[in-house]
């Protein structure tokens, strides 16, 4: 195995998968970054690549919905050789594999080796003999389950790549608010009084929260708290959020595919609060440090917003809905024995209540500190 990353100056690092994963990833990119002094390009999905431009540790971005990623694009077997070639046209010293632990880093590691990289670093629960050169045995999530930030900052301290700074970051251009401000004005928003976040959107049906439930969030939000609520969302879920608004009633806004990914990462910035369910916006909310409540469906119990200031109320995940990735599954077993009570409505809205007096309180309010999911195993 070889042990020797000193001399690497060009790191490739494969993280193919959606938004919140990379955003997750950056502490480590950072480690590699500050000890090597090298730089970094990310080769990510579609879904992903945008967020990529607001990430300090990033040079260069690699774009490509790979097939053994969920996605829908038509990859073929000469793309497979175009991107190959291209990376290999790149001349990299080193390429790190970040997975999630549901996930096999063969794939990823094998066109690192075609590409012709000489150092290849991943977790991976068979022996990957040439594929990989400094190969560690993937313990999760049999023996314990990390958060998605510590399982990648270890990985790549096993090459001796460090920081002492974890956090999540990303990059916020604060002078254009002044337009966006401008532009949720437009839309009958008054920013001189309580507002805040609601995200309704998913990427996959297993971690909807019901609508109905949304809208009486909504409501209670406006008339017991005297907050207005901006529904967020792409411009895939317009209808989804314009239905929401229109059932929640005066107080509520749908900004639904109308901002731009800089200005929705800025608008996360300036709010108050954002509720969420457990998807790309949580990991904006906590690198931009802005308080969160999760609504979480236990997909991944590794990716709670990381050093985020908030609450998670967790849920199970029906079980027609439950992935058929027999790691996942048994995890999900593994759960069974945690009692995971159904969110109560009543207790959301008390969290919002005293995020949002910690948030126009100038004198301060004492926050707990986010839940965390107990470590199984």
């Amino acid at each position: 195995m070889s042990s020797d990353w000193s001399g690497c100056k060009k790191i490739l690092c494969i993280r193919p998968d959606n938004m919140g994963d990379l955003i997750m990833s950056s502490p480590a990119l950072r480690a590699l970054k500050k000890t090597f002094g090298c730089s970094i390009t990310v080769l990510t999905s579609s879904m992903a690549g945008g967020i990529a431009t607001y990430l300090d540790e990033v040079d260069e971005v690699i774009t490509v919905d790979l097939p053994w990623v969920k996605n829908n694009t038509d990859f073929n077997v000469a793309s497979f050789s175009e991107i190959t070639e291209e990376i290999r046209m790149m001349r990299f010293d080193a390429a790190v594999i970040f997975t999630v632990y549901s996930q096999n880093s063969l794939p990823s590691a094998m066109i690192a080796f075609m590409a012709g990289i000489p150092l290849r670093l991943a977790y991976c629960r068979e022996n990957p003999y040439a594929l990989l050169t400094n190969w560690f045995p993937d313990k999760e999530p049999y023996t314990i389950i990390r958060h998605q930030v510590q399982r990648d900052l270890e990985l790549v301290a096993m090459v001796g790549a460090v920081t002492d700074d974890n956090k999540l970051k990303l990059k916020v251009d604060e002078s254009k608010w002044v337009t966006l401000q401008h532009k949720i004005q437009c839309l009958g928003v008054d920013t001189s009084k309580p507002w805040m976040i609601l995200h309704p959107g998913v990427s996959e049906i297993k971690r909807e929260f019901p609508a109905s439930q949304w809208i009486e969030i909504a409501k209670k939000i406006v008339k017991d708290l005297g907050c207005q609520v901006l529904f967020t969302g792409g411009s895939n879920e317009i209808i989804l959020v314009t239905g929401l608004v229109t059932q929640s009633g005066s107080g509520a806004y749908s900004l639904a595919g109308i901002l731009s990914l800089e200005e929705f990462i800025l608008l996360i910035k300036r709010s108050p609060l954002v509720l969420s369910v457990n998807t790309a916006t949580i990991h904006i909310a906590a690198a931009t440090s802005t308080p969160v409540i999760v609504l979480y469906a236990l997909t991944n119990p590794q990716h709670t917003p990381w050093k985020a200031t908030g609450k998670v109320f967790p849920y199970k995940v029906k079980t027609n809905l439950q992935s058929s990735n027999e790691v996942i599954s048994y995890v999900n077993k593994t759960m069974e024995e945690y009692k995971i009570e159904d969110i109560n409505l009543k207790e959301i809205l008390s969290a919002v209540g005293e995020l949002l007096s910690a948030s126009y309180n100038a004198d301060g309010f004492v926050i707990p500190e986010l839940i965390q999911l107990p470590v199984y195993g």
